[in-house]
């Protein structure tokens, strides 16, 4: 068997931009993003076009990332643009990322992140965990509806990005899938 997925969004557990604007989380360093980079934030209008989208990022996260036996996946609006900004920041290699084409920022109307269908289809049945500050009840529901093996949806905290007990869940559902599953080939 095939380590389990890890699918990663960016802004929320790795960006805590729901932290108070002035007041870097510790630990963190401030990335300023140019808008002609193609930003995922840029495309939200969210942002001052004279202004460059700021990301706070802690340099650990990609050290503890790693370690927890994963297959690493970015699932993020960023795609594969967080290889170029995120993951140096993080010390992560080049990482897959879902394209989330057509479905991106498509709000469905029965209330399932528009991220959910592309993330089943790309774990085409193998186990993963999804870390993510956006998914909701609906979420977990379509997952365990449509996809037969284990799956962990773990919401983070968008004002505080992942902590020391989110890396200790996302490393007991590897524990638990790798002794379901048998030991890890890739």
């Amino acid at each position: 068997m095939s380590r389990p997925l890890l699918f990663l969004d960016v802004d929320g557990p790795l960006n805590p931009y729901a932290a108070k604007a002035q007041r870097r989380p510790e630990g963190y360093t401030t990335l300023r993003v140019p808008r002609e980079s193609g930003a995922a934030g840029e495309s939200w209008g969210l942002h001052d076009p004279a202004q460059p989208l700021r990301v706070w990022l802690n340099p650990g996260h990609g050290r503890a990332l790693l370690a927890l036996g994963f297959e690493i996946c970015w699932a993020t609006a960023w795609m594969g643009r967080a290889n170029t900004w995120i993951g140096p920041v993080l010390g992560l290699p080049e990482l897959p990322f879902v394209d989330f084409g057509e479905a991106l920022f498509n709000e469905r109307p029965d209330g399932v992140h528009w991220k959910s269908d592309p993330l089943l289809e790309y774990a085409d049945g193998r186990p993963f965990a999804w870390v993510d500050d956006e998914q909701g009840d609906a979420d977990h529901a379509h997952v365990a509806a449509r996809h037969a093996a284990p799956a962990l949806l773990h919401h983070v905290n968008p004002r505080i990005g992942l902590r020391d007990e989110d890396f200790t869940a996302l490393a007991a559902f590897g524990a638990a899938v790798r002794q379901r599953h048998g030991p890890a080939s890739g």
